[in-house]
């Protein structure tokens, strides 16, 4: 689920995670000719995004969000690096006058004064335009190369993970070169995604993977796997404290009143009543018939179809609704009221608590709840960068 306000947390945005890790491997962990080159003084650094630029200082903010002034002195070694590369022989000699508000630097040389300011001997530099031409050809990857579901099991020791994707099942193939990054906490963005391993990944997880897909699409082979484990609420809002940014409700499911954290990271969309009865019916067993069914409540919720087919739709349904929430318009916690039914992606909970964060909140979605009034129907995330593959 790409981006809002390039950040939607449901389709984790390729933004700078990648030319991070690329600029710290080259510019710290490899010794180049160039790095012979600089300075012996040398000795400390500092990354991040350029904010400003004003005579011979460069403000930026690192990736802890903290604001450092870099001081270029005219001695000073600028270097562009292409991006994706991760050679600095390769790196083109450049001026500080190519520094511009956006690209990412890599500032090496010896603090300042205070702390937040730095000399630098030496800056690598990643233009802007170079990295969101990178962005875009890595979300386009995602979307053609990329499936998501949810882990049904996992054999480690094959490196083999069976996805369910919609109603379909799908084997992820991996090698020891796939590369694993893993999800905690209440962000599901690109760049707050940690190393990760196949050891990592368990039944009920949600996953995403890139690869080479066959022929038949019931398998892929993954050169990239992104993954999390994420706790489905429903239920309708008992209470908001928009102090606090809290509400709370009753999960349909396990029947806990949770309290939900609505953070700055969490996305909110509100689904319109036609949307939300389609999808009530797709749930309730396929036709519209089965909707009107389920609307009832009680046994006739699951419609003519049979508990089977009710699963297989709210798997169905589940999905294409996490797919189209990303062109929803976004919603504030304002927006909600008291008596609202919601449907929640959060972080798990700690042992005991009651107490999440939420990751995506979806609100107008009572005419699912009332076809599905034990829950059952959860939102699927796309884990994989820039809109991942829903599957086949």
């Amino acid at each position: 689920m790409a981006t809002r306000n390039n950040s939607v947390s449901l389709r984790i945005a390729f933004r700078l995670g990648l030319v991070i890790s690329l600029v710290v491997g080259t510019c710290l962990g490899i010794r180049t000719q160039a790095q012979t080159a600089a300075p012996a003084a040398a000795s400390t650094s500092q990354l991040g995004t350029v904010k400003s630029i004003s005579g011979d200082t460069v403000s930026l903010t690192t990736d802890a969000g903290q604001a450092v002034t870099i001081r270029v002195p005219s001695e000073a070694m600028v270097m562009e690096l292409a991006v994706g590369n991760t050679d600095l022989k390769t790196a083109k000699p450049g001026q500080f006058s190519d520094i511009a508000i956006g690209d990412r630097v890599l500032a090496t040389g010896k603090a300042g004064e205070t702390a937040a300011s730095f000399n630098a001997a030496r800056v690598v530099l990643m233009k802007h335009a170079a990295i969101a031409q990178m962005q875009a050809a890595q979300q386009a990857d995602w979307k053609t190369n990329g499936v998501g579901g949810i882990v049904g099991a996992v054999d480690s020791a094959k490196g083999v993970i069976t996805l369910t994707v919609g109603t379909k099942k799908l084997i992820v193939n991996t090698t020891s070169k796939t590369e694993f990054k893993r999800f905690s906490g209440d962000s599901v963005k690109y760049e707050d995604a940690k190393p990760g391993t196949i050891a990592q990944i368990q039944a009920k997880d949600q996953l995403q993977a890139r690869g080479t897909k066959s022929a038949d699409g019931t398998t892929i082979d993954a050169v990239e796997v992104v993954s999390g484990s994420f706790m489905n609420l429903s239920g309708l809002i008992t209470s908001i404290n928009p102090v606090a940014k809290t509400i709370t409700l009753k999960d349909l499911l396990t029947k806990k009143v949770m309290t939900v954290n609505v953070t700055a990271n969490c996305e909110i969309h509100t689904l319109p009543l036609q949307m939300a009865t389609m999808f009530a019916a797709r749930t309730s067993g396929g036709g519209q018939g089965g909707g009107r069914a389920g609307r009832g409540g009680g046994a006739g919720a699951y419609g003519a179809g049979g508990a089977g087919d009710a699963a297989g739709g709210m798997r169905r349904a589940g999905a294409d609704l996490s797919q189209m929430m990303e062109r929803l318009p976004a919603s504030a916690l304002a927006d909600l009221k008291t008596g609202d039914a919601v449907m929640i992606v959060a972080s798990q909970p700690s042992a005991g608590s009651t107490t999440v964060a939420a990751i995506t909140l979806l609100s107008g979605v009572e005419p699912i709840l009332t076809a599905n009034p034990n829950g059952g129907m959860d939102l699927s995330m796309s884990l994989g960068g820039g809109g991942g593959g829903g599957g086949e």
